[in-house]
């Protein structure tokens, strides 16, 4: 498989370049990106949980974490952060150059600059990601985000316009429903009108180049205009010689695991009438194997609509959501081959997916539980999780979720949002989130999570600069009780938990 995807993609790029050079038109060069600072007061929620490779019991818990969730091992009472307040600040900075060369051509080049605190400590030596915001300054904190080219195809013969790319670039597919994620590969378009083919390949981690242990990504995605909608569907495949993927590089390790993955999904966007509709249905199934230990086989769904009214000065709309969970019962809360576990049935999103909080301000689900705009640090929310070694819950798996919204534009300034929102728990024998367990030891299942109220207050100060105030409060369920760890002291039953966040976004 590995050298057949090398002289594919080898003869690929030599087709596109190997005809009669064009004549160049005048380079065109460009430079754009945001600056966003952040505040945020917060009561029991936790900050980015990555990695997680979690399906059920998430919750951060345990003397280790040192923060957020953690019990005394001896006589279980809270210690840490559990209903304490948590305030900090971050900002990102990014900048992008684009070199254009007419139509047909042109080059990216985007940086990005972190402060995953305001005076955090991380990088004191002057040498470390995300550290843009230590005293003094100084930091070596420049990332390379993308670094791609883009280019029309010549004419062969094939009657439609081909676009291609390559290059480190985003890897994207409905970003706020399955996958997002950035790495080096090579994607194209064909448009044959009305549809449009997007055929993507990934390289997702090489390991030892003579041995074939590498992890690939290959996705199709065709989309199709169809009067006042867009339907699509796609196809994507993860080949995983390797599982769980590990650090930069996977080296071969005899013995270890390996997985193949596969979703299938569809959509819609569109209008009917006065209405917008925004839908999303996906299934994955897969098997992770162990030459040793029993395989575990993934079977999961999930689909999303969004009904939009807009109405003057006024928007409201509805939004559901249901991900089926994992079932305690059949699988380990990692999802991997142990010797017991045998099947996962919770909806999973990619390896390294940041569909939880790298689309916040698309999906925008909630203030408090489901995360919203995404920063430096990552975003704060329950259900922000990203694993960047294996398959993971995302923001949805095992929950549910219906929303009721209003907005309402007072001025040319100014727009106020109001939502609720009822969390359900889909996980069979275990909760999502919550940790509690019955007497017997075993984990306990509830079907609430809880009740999410949000106050969104939205700021154009000037055409490129906004502001944003917003708060959320839930009320919590049963389903977000928390186990102890020492069985005389039994669950505890968190404070409600609670988010103010503010965010200045600079657009140039």
């Amino acid at each position: 498989m590995k050298k057949f995807t090398v002289l594919f993609l080898a003869g690929f790029l030599i087709l596109a370049f190997g005809t009669t050079v064009y004549a160049q038109a005048k380079l065109e060069f460009k430079a754009s990106g945001f600056i966003d600072i952040q505040s945020f007061l917060l009561r029991n929620v936790p900050q980015l949980q990555a990695p997680n490779q979690v399906f059920y019991g998430t919750a951060p818990f345990g003397p280790s974490t040192g923060g957020f969730v953690a019990f005394d091992p001896v006589t279980g009472r809270r210690a840490g952060g559990l209903n304490k307040s948590d305030a900090y600040w971050d900002t990102r900075f990014s900048l992008r150059f684009d070199a254009v060369m007419g139509k047909e051509l042109s080059g990216t080049l985007q940086f990005e600059m972190d402060a995953s605190r305001w005076g955090n400590a991380a990088g004191a030596a002057g040498s470390a990601s995300g550290a843009m915001g230590r005293w003094s300054a100084d930091s070596t904190a420049v990332e390379i985000k993308y670094a791609y080219v883009d280019f029309g195809m010549p004419y062969f013969g094939i009657p439609v316009p081909i676009t291609v790319r390559a290059g480190i670039q985003p890897f994207a597919i409905r970003p706020w429903f399955l996958q997002a994620a950035d790495g080096a590969g090579v994607s194209g378009g064909i448009n044959i009108d009305p549809v449009m083919i997007n055929p993507m390949y990934f390289k997702v981690a090489e390991g030892v180049d003579w041995v074939h242990d590498d992890v690939d990504a290959w996705a199709l995605q065709a989309s199709a205009k169809l009067g006042t909608f867009n339907v699509g569907g796609y196809w994507l495949f993860y080949d995983m010689e390797n599982y769980p993927v590990g650090g930069a590089a996977a080296p071969y390790v005899p013995g270890a695991n390996d997985a193949d993955f596969y979703w299938l999904g569809l959509f819609l966007d569109g209008k009917a009438g006065p209405v917008n509709l925004q839908f999303d249905a996906g299934y994955d199934w897969g098997k992770v194997k162990n030459p040793t230990l029993s395989d575990v086989k993934y079977r999961g769904w999930a689909t999303r609509l969004k009904v939009n009214f807009p109405w003057e000065k006024f928007d409201a709309g509805f939004v559901g959501m249901y991900a089926t969970g994992a079932d305690a019962n059949k699988s380990s809360q990692a999802g991997l081959p142990d010797g017991t576990s045998t099947k996962m049935t919770g909806w999973v999103v990619p390896v390294g997916s940041e569909q939880a909080p790298a689309c916040g301000a698309i999906q925008a689900e909630s203030v408090v539980f489901y995360g919203q705009d995404p920063g430096a640090s990552g975003g704060a929310g329950w259900a922000v999780r990203i694993n960047g070694s294996a398959v993971g819950p995302g923001s949805y798996s095992g929950t549910w979720f219906g929303k009721l919204y209003a907005s309402y534009k007072a001025t040319p300034w100014y727009k106020v949002t109001l939502q609720g929102l009822y969390i359900g728990d889909t996980v069979k024998h275990a909760n999502a989130i919550g940790t509690a367990r019955k007497s017997d030891g075993t984990f306990r299942d509830d079907k609430t999570i809880g009740i999410e109220f949000d106050l969104i207050n939205d700021f154009q100060i000037y055409k490129n600069l906004s502001f944003k105030l917003s708060g959320g409060y839930i009320f919590a369920g049963k389903g977000m009780d928390l186990y102890t760890g020492v069985p005389a002291a039994g669950n505890f039953e968190m404070q409600n938990p609670w988010a103010i966040r503010t965010k200045l976004f600079y657009a140039f």
